[in-house]
C-alpha cells in the first residue's frame, strides 16, 4: 500500500481538497542522513516560502504505484518534483530509473528535479544510461533541471535540452543551528563506497594528528543504528546528528553533506574530494567565503596540518546565502501567479 506523507504523516488516500499539490517524488528511506537532509530541507523550503501548496511526500519505495494514482488526480496547477542530492546519472541507476519514470510521465505540468550533482561514466554504461535518461527527459517540456554545483549545470546544459538552473543544495537553506556544547573530541567522517579516492596512510597521519589533544571517532553520515528512515523520524536524526558535529572541535571528511553540517553548526571542517568533483566544486560555487570550512586536494601531510591547525583557530560569522535560491523560487512563484494561487 502507498504511503504519502503531509506533515510528517504517513496516510494512504491522497486529500481531496481545493489546495495546490506539490508532489515530493523520490523521497529516500535508506539512511544516509545527507540525502535525508535534502528531502526534509526540501520540505521546509516549499512550506515555508510557498504555503498555498500542500506539500506530499512519496517515497521512492512507492514510485511505480504512486505515479498511477497521483495520474489520476493531479490538476493542472500541480507541481511535481525529484528530490535533489548527488545520484543521477550512472553511479545509482535505481534512482535514476526512478527519476526518468517521473519526468516523462507528468509532461504537462511544472517538473522540477531539485539541486542535483550529475554523473555519466564515460563507458559503455553511462554513455547508455545517458541516452536513456536524454530520452526520458526530452519527453517533458515543462521540466527544470537544478544543479547544485558549476560542474553539475554545465554538464547537465550539454546533456540535456531542457531548461537548467543553478542554486545551492538544499540543505544550505536550513537555518544556522547554535550549540552551547563543550568540543569533546574530533571527528573524521569517511565514504564507504565507491566514490571514496582519499588515501588511508593519509586517514592514518590525520588521526595520529589528532589524537594528540583530543579523542577521536570514526563515522559516516550512513547511519547503522536504524533500518528505515521516513518523514516521521527523519528530523530527530537529523537533529541528533547536528548536535554530534557541534560537540567537535573540528571534522574530517569526503561528504559533501558532512560539510553542510559543519556549516550548520559552525564547526571547523575539512573536506577532501570524492572520485567525480560534487564536493569541490559545491565548495567552490557555494562555501568558500565561510571561513571555517575549507577544501584540500593534497596529499601533503604537512600542508594538510597547516590547514587543519589554521581551521582549528577561525571564528564563525554570520553568512547568508537565501538569494541564491532565487532562481528556483521565481520559476514556482510564475506558476503559482499564472494560476492564482
Amino acid at each position: 500500500m502507498v504511503e504519502f506523507y503531509i506533515k510528517d504523516e504517513a496516510v494512504h488516500d491522497l486529500p481531496v481538497n481545493n489546495l495546490p499539490k506539490f508532489y515530493s517524488f523520490g523521497v529516500p528511506t535508506y539512511t544516509n542522513l545527507g540525502d535525508q537532509a535534502v528531502s526534509l530541507a526540501q520540505k521546509k523550503y516549499i512550506e515555508h516560502e510557498f504555503p498555498e501548496y500542500q506539500f506530499i511526500e512519496i517515497l521512492e519505495d512507492d514510485n511505480d504505484e504512486a505515479i498511477e494514482i497521483v495520474k489520476r488526480v493531479i490538476k493542472p496547477g500541480d507541481i511535481v518534483s525529484f528530490v535533489g542530492g548527488g545520484n543521477m546519472g550512472s553511479l545509482y541507476t535505481d534512482h535514476e530509473e526512478a527519476r526518468r519514470k517521473v519526468f516523462s510521465t507528468f509532461v504537462d505540468n511544472l517538473t522540477i528535479s531539485f539541486p542535483q550533482s550529475i554523473h555519466f561514466e564515460d563507458n559503455e554504461h553511462g554513455k547508455a544510461e545517458e541516452k536513456l535518461s536524454q530520452e526520458a527527459y526530452a519527453k517533458n517540456s515543462h521540466l527544470f533541471l537544478v544543479a547544485r554545483d558549476a560542474q553539475s549545470y554545465h554538464r547537465m546544459q550539454t546533456t540535456f535540452e531542457n531548461k537548467v538552473l543553478f542554486t545551492p543544495d538544499m540543505v544550505l537553506y536550513m537555518k544556522p543551528v547554535e550549540h552551547n556544547v563543550k568540543k569533546e573530541s574530533t571527528l573524521i567522517v569517511l565514504r564507504h563506497d565507491s566514490e571514496k579516492v582519499v588515501k588511508q596512510e593519509t586517514v592514518d597521519a590525520i588521526k595520529k594528528l589528532l589524537s594528540k589533544n583530543k579523542s577521536v571517532a570514526e563515522t559516516d553520515t550512513v547511519l547503522d543504528t536504524v533500518e528505515r528512515i521516513t518523514p516521521v523520524n527523519r528530523e530527530k536524526l537529523f537533529k541528533d546528528e547536528l548536535e554530534l558535529f557541534a560537540k567537535q572541535e573540528i571534522i574530517v571528511t569526503d561528504r559533501w553533506h558532512a560539510m553542510v553540517f559543519s556549516v550548520l553548526t559552525g564547526t571547523p571542517c575539512l573536506l577532501f574530494g570524492n572520485s567525480y568533483g560534487k564536493g569541490k566544486h559545491a565548495y567552490f560555487d557555494w562555501l568558500e567565503h565561510i571561513n571555517w570550512v575549507s577544501y584540500t586536494d593534497e596529499d601533503d601531510f604537512e600542508r594538510i596540518q597547516s590547514q587543519i591547525n589554521k581551521l582549528k583557530r577561525v571564528e564563525t560569522h554570520k553568512y547568508d546565502i537565501k538569494d541564491d535560491f532565487n532562481q528556483l523560487r521565481h520559476i514556482i512563484q510564475l506558476n503559482s501567479n499564472k494560476y492564482g494561487f
